[in-house]
């Protein structure tokens, strides 16, 4: 029994001399290209070209014909970040802060600048009798810090170092992501500093989000299991010279480490369905962390 056109077997169309059903959007064009996702026949014009096969417009338009929304299906990282075009675009504008500012150093006189004094951590007097900085209530000092450097081995260390630990990084967590654990790893180098450190003692310079950086990517490369071995190796020297090298503010660096370790376990981490809920708590969770140890640390020297 031949089939009647129009029938719910087959849309309503013009069939071509070979009997090929007409494009859905265009019934006067014969095709024998079908969309991947709804199976309608689509003519060229309205081909989308997919990893496999090609879609219709209205599929591509609606998601992929899935029912959510087309950005619901972007890909992304896995902490669930959006894959930038330019993945160092956060490490660049960081690097391009720290270069200003140490330009500015220089500009004023270099370890004698007035910026230094007006913008590192401090906490006290270098009698350790007045409260100043951080405990006169000049909390800023907690993050200004952590772009200011005073010579230029320390300043070129620490580039490098971001330069090669941040565009892995921020390619893995998103750009939002990435600059909540930078922050919060320099933040808790400060306030680690501010807590351990003696009275009156200055500290400077990005070395403790440098090394929130280092922990976090030993975390990324367990969660990928990867090999540990180079990173640990690094790890360990930085860690050396921490403490072996003098004049050195080892607190920041733990502090720095300790915390960028403990966010990015929370962001690689966390369960996919609760993904932002999760990475939100765990970046409060930092954050108030910080907040609580400059204020026992406040507490302590001016109560």
């Amino acid at each position: 029994m031949d089939q009647v056109p129009g029938s719910p077997k087959e849309p309503q169309d013009v069939r071509g001399d070979e009997g090929l059903p007409g494009c859905h959007r265009h019934p006067d064009r014969p095709t024998g290209i079908r969309c991947t996702r709804c199976d309608q026949p689509i003519c060229p014009e309205c081909m989308i070209s997919a990893s496999v096969g090609f879609q219709c417009p209205d599929c591509v338009r609606n998601g992929g014909g899935t029912g959510h929304a087309p950005q619901a299906a972007a890909p992304r990282t896995i902490a669930g970040g959006t894959i930038a075009a330019d993945p160092r675009l956060i490490t660049k504008i960081l690097l391009g802060i720290n270069a200003a500012v140490f330009i500015a150093v220089l500009a004023t006189g270099g370890e004698m600048s007035e910026l230094v004094g007006r913008f590192d951590l401090l906490g006290f007097d270098q009698y350790g009798y007045q409260p100043v900085g951080v405990a006169a209530g000049e909390w800023y000092r907690l993050l200004t810090a952590m772009f200011l450097h005073q010579q230029i081995a320390h300043f070129a260390f620490n580039m490098l170092s971001l330069w090669w630990l941040g565009p892995p990084l921020e390619a893995a967590l998103g750009r939002l992501r990435f600059t909540a654990l930078y922050l919060l790893a320099g933040l808790g180098g400060s306030a680690l500093s501010y807590l351990l450190a003696a009275p009156g003692q200055p500290s400077l310079g990005a070395s403790g989000a440098i090394f929130g950086l280092l922990g976090a990517t030993a975390v990324l490369l367990r969660r990928l299991n990867y090999d540990m071995k180079p990173v640990l190796i690094l790890l360990g020297i930085n860690l050396a010279f921490t403490f072996l090298w003098p004049h050195i503010a080892w607190q920041a660096h733990v502090g720095g480490l300790v915390v960028g370790a403990a966010v990015a376990f929370g962001m690689v981490h966390a369960p996919r369905d609760r993904r932002t809920l999760m990475h939100v708590a765990t970046c409060v969770v930092a954050f108030l962390a910080v907040i609580a140890v400059v204020c026992v640390r406040t507490l302590q020297l001016v109560g």
